[in-house]
């Protein structure tokens, strides 16, 4: 990881990320720019990450995608001399191999081989299609906390006589009704069917959010006694926006992968 993101972690690259073969979870990708967690999957789950480019010894950055297999690409899909137009260039194989990991169709004929082995890119038929749609799930799952925030409508609730000044935290959602608790005062509401079909291993992407903010007491007595100060409402409003950001990602991530599967 040093030579992906610098010994303190703070080099910018650009990431592919995928599930271990040996993992417990659900096969599934994610693209990232800073250094992530091993277990960014989940508990029982490690993580393979390929940055476009390492530094190693180097202060120079290396490609991490070979002259090898840019010539693989470009003989198979721009044979003979002439000059192409869009000339195939390692970035865009990069995210042509990040939506080829989205392709359900994909993922649900190679399940087996996903579980036991590396993932293996197949050669298909338009790979400016699939270079496009990577580029796309890249920058919106790698921006995620820049994109337009889904409209949702925030529904508050008047505080009950003698309820205190700071309302229940409670992080659920209601995805049979299009719902998310955010506290006792709190809902949001309109949040589409496809922003939950978006998952990350075993859980939506929204899900996880919803996972990480909630208010836990610290088992350990001392850590408990000392450190127990997260409060859900010294938060709120940037987990509101957060959730909103998140849906747009999601819905848009779905459109892109019923495109797949359609072609």
């Amino acid at each position: 990881m040093p030579d992906f993101f610098g010994e303190d972690g703070l080099w910018t690259n650009q990431a592919l990320i995928f599930t271990d073969p040996t993992s417990q979870k659900p096969f599934m990708a994610l693209a990232t720019s800073k250094c992530p967690d091993m277990h960014l999957v989940g508990a029982a789950a490690g993580s393979v990450t390929m940055p476009l480019q390492k530094r190693g010894d180097s202060e120079d950055p290396v490609d991490n995608v070979t002259e090898w297999a840019l010539e693989q690409f470009r003989k198979h899909y721009q044979p003979g001399r002439a000059k192409a137009k869009r000339p195939i260039t390692k970035q865009a194989i990069s995210h042509y191999a990040y939506s080829v990991l989205h392709n359900p169709v994909y993922r649900e004929k190679y399940a087996l081989n996903l579980k036991r082995e590396f993932p293996r890119i197949p050669l298909y038929p338009d790979f400016w299609q699939w270079a496009d749609w990577g580029k796309e799930l890249m920058e919106l799952h790698i921006g995620y906390e820049e994109v337009t925030p889904y409209k949702l409508k925030r529904v508050e609730t008047a505080a009950k006589e003698g309820e205190t000044p700071a309302p229940k935290a409670l992080l659920k959602a209601d995805k049979e009704h299009g719902c998310i608790l955010v506290d006792g005062a709190t809902t949001l509401t309109g949040v589409p069917a496809e922003a939950w079909e978006y998952r990350l291993g075993n859980r939506s992407a929204l899900e996880w959010i919803l996972d990480q903010y909630q208010e836990r007491k610290p088992k350990d007595p001392t850590i408990r006694e000392k450190f127990n100060t997260y409060r859900l409402a010294d938060h709120k409003e940037k987990v509101i926006d957060l959730l909103m950001r998140v849906t747009t990602v999601s819905v848009r991530t779905q459109e892109v992968v019923r495109q797949m599967a359609a072609l």
